[in-house]
């Protein structure tokens, strides 16, 4: 069963999508994958990330460029870890990741940095998470930490 699901706000984002896709598979951990834009798609939104955790998910992975006003959007409406990947859109995603990390208290994302990297360091940070709850993810975790 997939544990972390990732939302993109458009098909446009894909490309990070699936880089953030590759590292969780690499190292055991599923993944699924939905579009749903914060603004374009709001009740979507919110229906996604209020049933994450029923739908059996344990962090979710929000990608946006713009206002990037979809990790938090996420995050008002779960309880589950939410990780937010500013996407280089306008000002190079400066804007976005300032979005991101500017939450109120009590809603909290964590952020990463932009772009691709960003995109691998929210795996590998969502695999931190459930490693805490999952020997064979800290695992893989560990074997991958040797081989750098």
């Amino acid at each position: 069963m997939a544990k972390v699901l990732i939302i993109i706000g458009s098909e446009s984002d894909q490309q990070y999508a699936e880089k953030c896709r590759e590292q969780l598979k690499s190292l055991g951990i599923d993944s699924n994958t939905e579009v749903s834009s914060a603004h374009r798609h709001p009740r979507r939104t919110a229906d996604l990330s209020a049933g994450a955790q029923r739908n059996g998910f344990e962090v979710i992975i929000a990608m946006a460029g713009l206002s990037a006003a979809l990790p938090g959007v996420v995050a008002s409406h779960s309880n589950l870890p939410v990780i937010g990947v500013p996407l280089p859109a306008a000002l190079e995603g400066i804007d976005s990741l300032l979005s991101i990390v500017q939450m109120p208290p009590g809603i909290p994302v964590a952020g990463v940095t932009i772009g691709i990297p960003g995109a691998k360091n929210a795996a590998f940070l969502a695999a931190r998470i459930l490693a805490l709850k999952y020997p064979e993810v800290n695992r893989a975790l560990m074997e991958h930490r040797q081989s750098m």
